[in-house]
């Protein structure tokens, strides 16, 4: 079989007693198959077949800084939607609901994530690890809520102090913020 020709999903692309199923391949009944769109390569050095995509889909990794909207607070932890990867403007493949456990929230300690983050709030942060779901902190300075809107009239709030404010309804309210909360652009 030739290397460097363009393959499709579930074709046939070399025996697993040659090869072992490497990126954008996998293995069944002794034979390896694509998993993506792409060109095959089959290494003869490492005995690996992988499709290597033009294209490759947007994964996130342990590492990746992200931007995510907070969709529900508990006492111990946030969920949120993972909205965009930092440094991309290609959309996510994968998984991008997340989880923030109340300890991975602040470097201080927090006892209740209600006083940390909001359902809506538009966060930064960093990915903690993959599997078995995703997970986050905003624990560093430059991580944190990005943008929050009033609960009460909407109106988006201004940072004041070490907390945000509404001018309209003149309340103040207590989050962890990012180090640039307001100065971002989304």
């Amino acid at each position: 079989m030739k290397d460097n020709i363009e393959v499709f999903p579930g074709d046939e692309v070399a025996e697993e007693e040659e090869y072992l199923a490497s990126d954008g391949t996998f293995a069944s009944d002794g034979k390896i198959y694509a998993s993506q769109i792409g060109v095959l390569e089959l290494d003869d050095d490492e005995c690996v077949a992988r499709v290597v995509s033009p294209n490759p889909p947007n994964i996130l990794k342990t590492g990746d800084i992200v931007y995510a909207v907070v969709a529900d607070v508990r006492n111990t932890m946030a969920t949120a939607d993972v909205v965009a990867k930092e440094g991309t403007r290609r959309g996510l493949g994968g998984e991008t609901y997340a989880t923030i456990h109340v300890s991975k929230i602040s470097q201080g300690y927090t006892d209740d994530v209600s006083k940390e983050l909001r359902k809506g709030d538009y966060i930064r942060a960093r990915v903690t690890g993959t599997s078995p779901s995703l997970q986050l902190t905003t624990k560093d300075d430059h991580l944190g809520v990005i943008r929050s809107l009033c609960g009460t009239c909407k109106t988006e709030l201004v940072k004041k102090g070490k907390g945000l404010y509404c001018p309209d309804c003149e309340r103040s309210f207590q989050r962890k913020l990012a180090d640039d909360y307001g100065d971002v652009k989304l």
